[in-house]
């Protein structure tokens, strides 16, 4: 198995998993030292590191340390195969069990421009998973350190998110973010946050719109127009930070 590369796709999905490396065995052992597997909390990953009786309880013993929300050391733990486990064998194995708890936090920016870049930049240095598409290739080449999808509609590629990702809307103005926050409405009406950037004046014709075309008030009341903290000037990345520092605020209510 290329257990580094498990590792990657694990983290890029948001999903915690326990590293299990056998350290040491004494007497009869089911496997080597320096076997490993990875657990999530659905169970075995990938990897083994014997089968049978000692497996599971590796497993069981991981899915507990992921089912807990603190940090966890890594922990070492020595089993005698016969007293502890209930296997016939007399050996002795030793395991390392390390934790990796992601933050899963999807974010969606519709729109590449100058603060969606230099918001891109920012928030690729978090620990986040975050996705820009935009209707101009040109934009979405100059992105960094992000996923860049270019679409000729991207609101055709809403459904296609997850309905818990913060999604912002960021694009070249008014006619192009009403189509796609009435299929975020529709998609994902209960997500943790939506907003668009612009004034209070656009918020309003963009709330009275959305009304007309029959999108819950429910959703109405929970879309930031415009979106940041009220700090800094108009400059790109001082707006990127206020919106940076708002979106820091709402994770830490929804994930925390």
């Amino acid at each position: 198995m290329n257990l580094w590369k498990e590792c990657a796709e694990l983290d890029q999905t948001g999903e915690s998993f326990v590293m299990i490396t056998m350290t040491g065995a004494r007497g009869s052992a089911p496997q080597d030292p320096g076997a490993k597997m990875l657990v999530t909390k659905a169970g075995l990953y990938t990897g083994t590191v014997g089968g049978g009786k000692v497996e599971m309880a590796a497993i069981k013993k991981a899915q507990e340390l992921l089912e807990t929300t603190n940090h966890h050391p890594p922990e070492t733990h020595t089993w005698n195969l016969q007293k502890d486990i209930g296997m016939s064998c007399g050996g002795e194995v030793t395991f390392v069990f390390e934790t990796f708890k992601s933050s899963h936090w999807p974010i969606v920016i519709f729109g590449a421009g100058h603060v969606a870049q230099a918001l891109t930049r920012i928030l690729s240095q978090l620990n986040c998973q975050v996705t820009c598409v935009d209707s101009r290739e040109e934009w979405i080449n100059k992105l960094e350190g992000v996923k860049g999808i270019h679409h000729v509609t991207p609101k055709e590629l809403v459904k296609t998110f997850n309905p818990k990702s913060f999604f912002l809307c960021m694009t070249m103005g008014h006619a192009h973010d009403v189509p796609i926050l009435l299929e975020i409405a529709k998609h994902a009406p209960d997500c943790p946050y939506v907003g668009v950037i612009g004034s209070e004046v656009k918020g309003i014709k963009i709330k009275k719109e959305l009304s007309d075309l029959g999108v819950e008030k429910s959703f109405l009341s929970k879309l930031r127009v415009p979106i940041g903290l009220p700090i800094g000037s108009n400059h790109p990345y001082e707006i990127a930070i206020s919106i940076s520092a708002e979106l820091l605020q709402e994770r830490d209510k929804n994930f925390t």
